[in-house]
């Protein structure tokens, strides 16, 4: 699926971008793009900061709390799939373009709402440009760049990702603090609205005209069974812990089940077909592309479930101030964000080798918090070799999978892995969330609790290692047998 002047880039050997007409500066095109990635991952972690300030002021009851942070989430994993599917249709620059003009506007709409139900529906808005922009990043990357282009934007893409979460860490807490011409809370919303012009303005300059798709039709059967599939799966995971793990939250997660059994049948009847499914599930039955989506999830699930268990560890365990559990994990962060840009120039060996590597470090790092290297030095210590790790897993499972489907199948890749982020981050608050605070409830001990729950997020890195491994085995084995 590549454009005019990707065939031009081919013929002439460059190898570095495949841009369209508008694409004329790289850097200003992956810029914009990444931009929309930067303000829909802030806003995913900015609101928890503000909370006790959005209640004092909205006089927000707790169901309308949880629904103003899980709202946006919810619509932003639930539509990943299904935009970067719009996206092929209608063509990238048009969805995110689309996504973006949503976002800052619904932030517009978030920092002036008047109430708390008000606040919950612009959230939910706010989710669903998030998430048609987003989906629209990695795609872009795999069909505008190539090469050593392309892994230096992986990199970038990387990074991006973990300076956001630092920012968005930080920047609640500030803005809320400062309390801007006494507008407490709304700074944290409303600061998206220049930046999203910005972005708007420069992403209109810069993102190439794309080919569509118009002969192909959205698979509507398909993004209801998906959207309420994944509802039902990640509702409970959201909102479980603080309901007590009621039936209903049970009933659900069952429920979800038989709901992607039939998603499944379904895009496999369409495809069988010559039709046009929302996601090309024969990939999920790649060894190389299921394992690395599994082992990603493992990794990310690990990641979240470090820094909401360590703040409850920090401030309910050992008496800490926020600001302190708010610095700290900065060293896991941080030392992510360093790790894309390296990988994206190195070798390829070095790179097939980053993902199960960098799982084995997660692993070293949660070992020794378990084993009691819980001090503040050596916990900055070990979280920045977490970060590392993390960073070498996620910038390696992404390289390997862009590098292991055609590019034809970029919409699908795009939808599926930030859907995996999204789902294995929910997944690891939820159930490492519930070990800990049970085994703190029940021990009356937080340390036993803390080590204790380092101990399986060890395991579990390691296992995740284990399955990158043996996606990238797999990888090397279906490429032989092309060759």
């Amino acid at each position: 699926m590549k454009t005019s002047v990707a065939r031009e880039s081919a013929r002439t050997g460059t190898g570095q971008v495949l841009s369209g007409q508008r694409g004329r500066r790289p850097g200003w095109l992956l810029a914009s793009l990444l931009g929309g990635m930067f303000l829909g991952n802030v806003d995913i972690a900015v609101v928890n900061v503000a909370i006790p300030s959005i209640r004092d002021h909205l006089h927000a009851s707790a169901g309308e709390l949880e629904l103003i942070v899980s709202g946006y989430t919810l619509a932003y994993a639930m539509l990943l799939i299904t935009g970067a599917r719009l996206g092929e249709i209608h063509g990238r620059r048009l969805m995110y373009l689309l996504g973006l003009t949503v976002f800052t506007l619904s932030s517009l709409a978030c920092g002036l709402a008047p109430n708390a139900p008000a606040l919950v529906g612009a959230r939910v808005v706010q989710g669903v440009g998030a998430a048609l922009m987003v989906s629209q990043v990695l795609t872009g990357i795999q069909v505008h760049f190539e090469g050593a282009a392309r892994r230096r934007a992986l990199g970038a893409y990387t990074g991006v990702l973990g300076v956001s979460s630092v920012i968005g860490q930080a920047l609640g807490g500030v803005l809320v603090a400062a309390d801007i011409l006494g507008t407490g809370w709304r700074p944290i919303f409303l600061i998206n609205v220049p930046i999203g012009v910005v972005l708007l303005i420069t992403s209109f300059v810069f993102l190439p005209d794309d080919e569509t798709s118009r002969e192909k039709t959205l698979d509507m059967r398909g993004v209801g069974l998906l959207s309420l599939g994944l509802f039902l799966l990640v509702t409970p995971l959201v909102l479980g812990r603080d309901a007590g793990w009621a039936p209903w939250t049970w009933l659900c997660l069952a429920a979800s089940l038989p709901v992607f059994a039939q998603f499944f049948r379904t895009e496999r009847r369409i495809a069988g077909r010559g039709g046009d499914p929302l996601m090309n599930v024969a990939l999920l039955a790649r060894k190389e592309i299921s394992l690395a989506l599994v082992s990603q999830a493992a990794t990310r699930a690990g990641y979240f479930a470090l820094l909401f268990v360590l703040a409850l560890y920090l401030q309910q365990g050992l008496g800490r101030s926020a600001v302190y559990s708010g610095l700290v994990p900065i060293a896991w962060v941080a030392t992510f964000a360093l790790v894309g840009p390296v990988l994206g120039r190195v070798g390829g060996r070095a790179r097939k080798l980053a993902a199960p590597v960098g799982g084995l470090l997660m692993a070293v790092s949660f070992a020794a918090v378990a084993a009691g290297a819980q001090s503040t030095g050596w916990l900055i210590v070990l979280l920045g070799i977490g970060g590392i790790g993390y960073g070498a897993a996620f910038s390696g499972t992404l390289a390997h999978l862009t590098e292991s489907v055609e590019s034809r199948y970029a919409p699908d890749v795009s939808g599926l892995f930030n859907t995996t982020l999204q789902v294995g981050g929910t997944l690891g608050v939820a159930v490492f969330g519930t070990v800990y605070l049970d085994l703190a409830a029940r021990s009356g001990a937080p340390q036993d609790a803390f080590s204790t729950t380092s101990a399986v997020l060890a395991v579990v890195s390691v296992a995740a290692s284990v399955l990158v491994l043996l996606a990238g085995r797999a990888g090397s084995d279906t490429a032989a047998g092309r060759s």
